[in-house]
């Protein structure tokens, strides 16, 4: 999956995003410290962070709901971020699927273009949570 991610999504690789885990339930992804990607204070620059978020995201949704690429495209429709603790080092972002895959594809099934939340929280090495984000996604159907 990760390999997949990163060859669609060039900032994948341009922040250089390490996949430590990817299942339809969870997607957990790191962002190694890397000075060329700090802010004004040292740590991760909130740009960055986003990214990364929002990269965990798009792999849960992708591994959740790849069987219906046919069909449908995942789409980004808003995302929410909050920003909680000073993050520095290396910052990792654990997604969590906010509706059952089976309702959502049931939805899909219907003609509806469905649409979930993906949980996101960014924490430090230390297990404190820095930040918290929601996006919101659509499955829209093709044609």
């Amino acid at each position: 999956m990760g390999d997949m991610l990163a060859a669609a999504v060039p900032m994948v690789r341009t922040l250089n995003l390490e996949f430590i885990e990817v299942t339809r339930e969870r997607a957990v992804l790191r962002l190694p410290d890397q000075p060329q990607y700090h802010n004004h204070i040292g740590g991760p620059h909130a740009g960055a962070m986003f990214t990364l978020a929002e990269s965990a995201s798009g792999a849960i949704v992708l591994t959740a709901f790849g069987d219906q690429l046919s069909r449908a495209v995942p789409l980004a429709v808003r995302a929410e971020i909050g920003y909680k603790k000073l993050a520095m080092g290396p910052v990792t972002a654990t997604a969590t699927l906010g509706r059952p895959v089976a309702e959502v594809v049931a939805e899909l099934d219907a003609g509806g273009r469905p649409e979930f939340p993906v949980a996101i929280d960014l924490q430090r090495e230390d297990g404190a949570v820095t930040g918290e984000m929601t996006v919101v996604w659509t499955l829209r159907p093709n044609g």
